[in-house]
């Protein structure tokens, strides 16, 4: 199988072909396209990358090779790593939606004109939800994936195994709904390895710290506001320790929020389950994640595109895996996906 990443040039993109190559994911004989424009020195960097990827890892890479159009794309899997981020001039999700919306568009277009008809998407540039959206109406919505649901899920997980002491292998559970703000932690799909149900249901109510999930996005809000002005005074240590005492499911939201505004972004952590995702999707395994999926009533008559657990193959994802929620878990999930249809409404009428 082949693998193409859009978006190559750039900090996230360069991060998953390195990480693609460095951990053997592809054989020699199959193909890493890595593409990007011919504008501006995307083109020049995705050539001398080449060249280097190809001295460190000489024995091991696959076939290397840079496409400069949209039309040209070629692969079994294509990872979209392309568009704009946060920060600069860009600040809002308004914004980032504005810029990203046409890049979405043309990459969606192309490969459903070009491509062969059978190829996965694994989404990674944000609004996750929105370039869902898109890419499913030009090429069906099986076979597109966005990531944000699966990164929250496993941050979600090792932040409980933290509190517990324990590995994050022996911890199970899932985030759902909208990539950042939007997202809801089902703390009713947490099981620890090796815990017998009244052991588990003492450890949830430890972890939540007598909390209720319908309070959660006020909760979000508070803590930002509280870190915002520990960023504003430049005090980024002072805003990690307080992102450490919150509980686990608020430090999923928060963290990764201070390590974008302190500079570092979360490039690593992004690269790292794309990577996961592409391996597993080439080796043929199938899977369950929670990732962004466009849904028509599977989950809770939820329709839009939404992060909830879904089964996962080399074709795509093939059904959304049911989970009883608590009663306050669900009035919050289609809370969220009536916000969040009605941002899309706004994005795509913008657009």
């Amino acid at each position: 199988m082949d693998v193409s990443v859009i978006g190559a040039s750039g900090d996230c993109g360069r991060e998953i072909v390195s990480r693609l190559i460095a951990l053997r994911a592809l054989m020699p004989t199959e193909r890493l396209q890595l593409v990007g424009r011919a504008s501006g020195r995307s083109s020049q960097i995705l050539y001398g990358l080449c060249s280097d990827l190809s001295d460190a890892y000489a024995e091991k890479a696959p076939m290397l090779d840079v496409a400069l159009a949209p039309e040209d794309i070629v692969a079994d899997v294509i990872v979209m790593a392309a568009g704009a981020t946060v920060g600069g001039e860009t600040v809002s999700r308004k914004q980032l939606s504005a810029t990203n919306l046409p890049i979405f568009e043309t990459y969606a277009r192309a490969i459903a004109q070009h491509g062969y008809g059978h190829e996965v998407v694994i989404i990674v540039t944000n609004p996750v939800e929105l370039a869902v959206e898109v890419f499913s109406r030009h090429l069906g919505r099986h076979r597109v994936i966005g990531v944000g649901a699966y990164s929250d899920s496993l941050r979600f997980r090792r932040e409980i195994a933290a509190d517990l002491g324990v590995r994050r292998q022996l911890v199970q559970g899932f985030i759902v709904g909208e990539h950042g703000e939007g997202m809801v932690p089902l703390w009713s799909s947490v099981k620890i390895h090796g815990m017998t149900a009244n052991e588990l249901t003492n450890a949830r109510r430890q972890l939540q710290r007598d909390r209720t999930v319908s309070r959660f996005p006020e909760e979000v809000a508070a803590a930002k506001e509280v870190v915002v002005g520990h960023l504003k005074q430049e005090k980024i240590q002072e805003a990690y320790h307080y992102v450490d005492s919150l509980p686990p499911d608020l430090r999923v939201v928060v963290k990764p929020f201070v390590t974008h505004v302190s500079g570092a972004k979360t490039i690593y952590a992004t690269a790292n389950v794309t990577t996961d995702l592409v391996q597993n999707l080439l080796e043929g395994r199938e899977m369950v994640v929670s990732g962004q999926v466009q849904l028509d009533g599977e989950f809770y008559g939820i329709r839009s595109p939404f992060g909830v657990p879904i089964v996962v193959t080399p074709f795509g994802w093939t059904q959304v895996v049911p989970l009883q929620l608590w009663a306050e878990e669900a009035d919050l999930l289609q809370k969220m996906a009536d916000q969040l249809n009605s941002r899309l409404k706004e994005d795509l009428h913008s657009g």
